[in-house]
């Protein structure tokens, strides 16, 4: 008989990147980095389970050493460029069903040591509420996108997007956002859908969003940890 499974966080960690080699479990203030996104799941209390997936036996050995419950080895045709992080979820949710029955599902991407508890908790409100809602934290762009340059590279010339935009106040255009790059928390049976659900944005304020892609972000987000004084 399967195991009921209210709530899962599932981790999906490769070993490719590219701009900082191992990222994932680069040590961030004397801890791998996936191990301060572990914790925070943790101590949500959120979480009957905590997954790492990973294409990495390196990483799914710190991912052990981290307190992760279950790991999952996914395949190399899943650890490339071009692969999405639904096909990644979608592996890792099958492979779980052959022992548990799962009721909610939350894709929380390894690099992310901001990660607010009552983020997570939030969200969870409002899959409880429609089991049909995809949420995702998202956060303002810090300048209107409407007054946004091209730059061309080779003569230094600049143009505006908008020239209609350029002599608007700020406060009279519109607010745009984008995604946060932290988590995704949506239903098993969303995840596993190919119909669209409703799209969910969970705002939160851009100083604590750093999507760590290259050395520049890390050492932000090294800065920003230390203001934080976490």
């Amino acid at each position: 008989m399967k195991e009921n499974i209210k709530n899962i966080a599932i981790v999906p960690a490769r070993i490719g990147s590219k701009r900082i080699k191992n990222k994932n479990v680069k040590l961030f203030f004397s801890k791998p980095m996936i191990k301060w996104t572990f914790d925070i799941l943790k101590k949500s209390n959120i979480f009957d389970k905590i997954v790492l997936t990973s294409d990495s036996e390196k990483i799914l050995k710190i991912g052990k050493l981290a307190g992760f419950d279950i790991l999952i080895k996914r395949p190399k045709v899943l650890a490339n460029d071009f692969v999405g992080t639904t096909a990644v979820m979608n592996h890792a949710i099958r492979f779980l069903e052959k022992n548990f029955s799962l009721k909610n599902v939350c894709c929380v991407y390894p690099c992310n040591p901001f990660i607010q508890i009552k983020d997570l908790k939030k969200a969870l409100t409002y899959i409880l509420a429609d089991e049909n809602s995809y949420i995702f934290p998202i956060t303002n762009y810090s300048h209107p996108i409407q007054r946004a340059l091209e730059f061309n590279i080779n003569n230094k010339m600049i143009k505006f997007i908008d020239e209609n935009s350029i002599k608007k106040r700020t406060q009279d255009l519109k607010t745009y956002y984008f995604d946060a790059g932290q988590f995704y928390f949506s239903s098993k049976r969303v995840w596993l859908s190919k119909i669209r659900p409703k799209l969910l944005g969970l705002p939160i304020p851009n100083w604590r969003v750093v999507d760590i892609d290259t050395i520049d972000d890390w050492k932000r987000a090294e800065l920003v940890f230390k203001s934080l004084k976490i």
